[in-house]
């Protein structure tokens, strides 16, 4: 039974597609099974692995509002073990069409719930938002990464989805935990990022990563090339601290296969 992780911050530019691509790539390299799936009108994550959206035939939203059987709508990725799900722009009416349906909040659990027997994860990329369609991605989740940028304003907004998730506890998803926070765009000469470092620390102790996400071209690359970091560079910092994230989910979710770690970092 695979693991659906959600991937939330409604504030936007904070690493989440970022981290849904190649954190997804990183346990695909080391011989997990992992969906994406974009649930972002944006549709980032459906072309940062090459694919031109409005080539897209049937999404997500297909299958949220039409119920289309998500597994004709798995796209494969160039990288092996990686599938995604893809998003488009039409993603930004279906809140709008699910607000007559019954239970709208579990409309997408009820999609995807039959897909955790094929994936070892499930990562869900959310958009900057705490609408119906994030709150169903939630409703749907295990559990919730939550990416915390490293600038001044870095917490603002937190209080507003801490609050959302426990809402989502108590009514719609008791199940769901914090995966963990995770410090991205990193640069350890500022003195701010090193100060947001330690008052997030401060404030949620262990639920925080070990592993943060440094500032680095190659990761910022990657994207406009279709592949994640670890195909692009292996031996950039990006890749490799992703890498390092990969391994650490492993390791707190008791899952050791990870043989070929050493050998994709030395690439």
């Amino acid at each position: 039974m695979g693991k659906i992780i959600s991937l939330a911050n409604q504030k936007g530019g904070v690493g989440k597609t970022t981290t849904t691509i190649n954190l997804a790539a990183s346990l695909a390299v080391l011989e997990q099974k992992v969906l994406i799936i974009d649930a972002d009108p944006q549709a980032n994550a459906t072309s940062g692995f090459g694919f031109d959206v409005k080539n897209v035939q049937s999404s997500i939203y297909e299958c949220i509002v039409d119920e289309i059987d998500p597994e004709k709508v798995i796209l494969k990725t160039e990288v092996p073990n990686l599938d995604i799900i893809p998003s488009h722009i039409d993603l930004v009416g279906a809140e709008i069409e699910m607000l007559n349906l019954p239970n709208r909040e579990k409309v997408l659990r009820s999609t995807i719930v039959k897909l955790k027997d094929i994936y070892d994860f499930i990562f869900i990329d959310c958009s900057p938002s705490l609408g119906l369609i994030t709150v169903n991605a939630l409703t749907a989740a295990d559990s919730v990464i939550i990416p915390v940028q490293c600038e001044y304003f870095a917490l603002e907004g937190l209080g507003k989805l801490l609050n959302t998730i426990k809402i989502i506890q108590n009514r719609l998803n008791p199940a769901l935990e914090i995966e963990g926070f995770l410090l991205t765009m990193f640069d350890s000469r500022l003195n701010l990022s090193n100060q947001v470092y330690e008052e997030v620390k401060h404030h949620f102790q262990d639920m925080v990563f070990e592993t943060v996400i440094q500032r680095n071209v190659k990761l910022s690359e990657a994207p406009s090339y279709g592949k994640p970091v670890i195909h692009y560079d292996a031996s950039s910092r990006g890749a490799i601290n992703h890498m390092n994230l990969a391994r650490e989910i492993l390791q707190r979710n008791g899952m050791t296969r990870m043989a070929q770690e050493s050998k994709i970092i030395n690439s």
